[in-house]
């Protein structure tokens, strides 16, 4: 989630970012061995930012990285779009996902479970809507751990085939 990035981290390559007319949707270092993944989206928020732009973006990170040593020993680095199944990490995300289907997971246990799968009905005031299994469940945005829409394909996925 967005409000989880290290401090330290998002100052130093949100500025990046921005610069390439892109936006931080999300920051994970993972350890053993150590990774630095960035999600970014374009100001659209419609998920297109292209190989070239995360390669662009990748590059720069990593010079400002390497220069502010805010990675102890060697690391590999990710950037990539949010993609089909996009992650939600920030409000206006969830409030952008209105009317699709989610899967998201709660820090700790809400109405005795912490993993959710259904429809976002609704997002505001930082409390996700979600229908699942024919109810309505609140769910607030600070405690959700992790979340992403689940694309749904349909016919018009496949009207472009080759024959």
């Amino acid at each position: 989630m967005y409000r989880d990035i290290p401090g330290k981290l998002r100052e130093l390559i949100e500025p990046v970012i921005a610069d390439h007319g892109c936006e931080l949707v999300d920051a994970t270092v993972y350890r053993r061995p150590t990774l630095v993944r960035i999600t970014v989206d374009n100001e659209s928020g419609d998920g297109c930012v292209g190989i070239d732009l995360c390669a662009e973006i990748s590059r720069e990170v990593g010079t400002h990285l390497d220069a502010a040593e805010a990675i102890d020993g060697g690391y590999r680095l990710e950037v990539s779009s949010p993609g089909l199944n996009r992650i939600l990490a920030r409000e206006k995300d969830f409030a952008a996902a209105c009317g699709s289907t989610v899967k998201l997971q709660t820090r700790r246990l809400l109405d005795g479970r912490r993993r959710f799968h259904g429809r976002l009905v609704d997002f505001e005031s930082g409390l996700a809507q979600l229908e699942v299994d024919g109810a309505i469940v609140g769910i607030p945005f600070e405690s959700i751990e992790k979340a992403n829409t689940i694309y749904e394909f349909s016919s018009k996925d496949f009207d472009n085939r080759v024959h």
